[in-house]
């Protein structure tokens, strides 16, 4: 699929059109590298865009609660792709259904065509008698909320792993994750801030599942600064958060101006 925007967009008139279906595509998971390695440029120097990327994820991750947490075994994932007729862990997967652009073009046609009939349908049924008019107080103007710096910790393939906010003044981080397999050794995700030149510093455990926010300790927050990396490495449950890495990296992004 192609979004990119042409030399005629007027980027004075607010984002282009495009835009919320380009979020859209990238949480999903339905571009190709290359789409997806612009997105996580445009991620990195666009923070309203990057807002829009948050918010669906926001809209989507509720779906996630319907299910009951479970450590499945580690031969679960490997018998389930090999009943769908996927490669073996560590090969290059196949496209499937979901990174099919024909199903999502043909799934957003059927959900145009629902919504011209409920207009429709609308439109037939009489208007109700109008009620007496009411004396509403205007609600206080609210100033819009100025989007959070945004870093994106990316997998050694480039694919997103998570998607980071960053509220400084509040010392608080909120993690977005792209839903990914559990680890098959049971070891979870911990994620660190280090400071650029010094020593990691754990900020605990991350969902690969769920979004959460992660509240920074008092010595870690001399550490939120632009050229900081946030990394998330697979690390023993048992001792968490613990001093010092000792498992291998799975993500990882260096944190911006903020």
């Amino acid at each position: 699929m192609n979004t990119t925007r042409g030399p005629s967009d007027d980027d004075t008139h607010g984002p282009a059109p495009d835009d919320d279906l380009q979020a859209a595509e990238y949480v999903l998971g339905v571009q190709d590298r290359a789409e997806r390695h612009r997105v996580q440029l445009r991620l990195a120097d666009e923070p309203a865009f990057a807002a829009r990327v948050l918010a669906w994820e926001a809209r989507l991750s509720p779906w996630l609660l319907r299910i009951e947490p479970a450590t499945p075994s580690p031969h679960v994932w490997p018998r389930i792709r090999t009943r769908l007729g996927w490669p073996a862990v560590g090969t290059k997967a196949r496209p499937g259904v979901w990174n099919d652009l024909r199903f999502w073009r043909g799934a957003a046609g059927l959900a145009a065509a629902a919504g011209v009939a409920a207009i429709v349908f609308a439109l037939r049924v009489p208007a109700p008698a109008p009620a007496p008019p009411v004396v509403v107080t205007p609600p206080p103007v609210v100033q819009p909320a100025v989007p959070l710096p945004v870093t994106v910790l990316a997998r050694d393939d480039g694919s997103t792993g998570w998607i980071a906010s960053i509220d400084k003044t509040a010392g608080v981080l909120k993690l977005v994750p792209v839903p990914a397999p559990a680890d098959s050794a049971g070891r979870v995700n911990e994620l660190w801030i280090i400071p650029a030149g010094a020593a990691p510093i754990s900020l605990g455990l991350l969902s690969h599942e769920m979004s959460h926010e992660v509240e920074l300790p008092a010595a870690a927050r001399s550490a939120l600064q632009a050229g900081a990396t946030l990394a998330v490495t697979l690390e023993p449950a048992a001792g968490i958060p613990h001093a010092a890495p000792s498992g291998p990296i799975v993500a990882k992004g260096t944190i911006g101006n903020i």
